[in-house]
């Protein structure tokens, strides 16, 4: 009986762990994705370029605290095919990187062994080309 018990756990534990990191990489995606979608949706509706920079910001964050990542675990590129970036008909690229942690980790054992998982998403949308061009 002893010998089940602990061989179950030998086997079991790592299992569950594997489980719990899988799930952090795909809440990684979801809120890289989510981010990346709504930032590039905030920003090409906005009015002004300092709109459009507040506007990503916010949707970003959002994300992020949406399936609870840090602030700074996430890094967010802006790239326009034309300047200024909200010019009518030409298209703007958000491109987010989230750095999944492992989970239970000590800071310092973590970085160590780089304990982490790169997840990048990006969305690009075209600017209203009806709309007012700005000055």
């Amino acid at each position: 009986m002893i010998e089940f018990v602990a061989l179950g756990l030998l086997l079991m534990l790592p299992v569950a762990y594997l489980v719990l990191v899988l799930g952090r990489i795909q809440a990684a995606s979801f809120a890289a994705n989510g981010a990346a979608r709504e930032g590039a949706r905030a920003f090409a509706a906005a009015d002004s370029d300092a709109e459009a920079q507040r506007h990503l910001a916010i949707t970003t964050e959002l994300a992020l605290r949406d399936h609870h990542f840090a602030d700074e675990a996430g890094e967010v590129a802006i790239s326009c095919t034309a300047s200024p970036c909200l010019t009518p008909g030409e298209r703007v690229t958000v491109e987010v990187q989230i750095a999944a942690r492992f989970p239970w980790l000590p800071a310092g054992f973590a970085d160590a062994l780089n304990a982490r998982v790169v997840v990048s998403a990006s969305q690009a949308e075209v600017v209203d080309e009806f709309r007012e061009a700005g000055p």
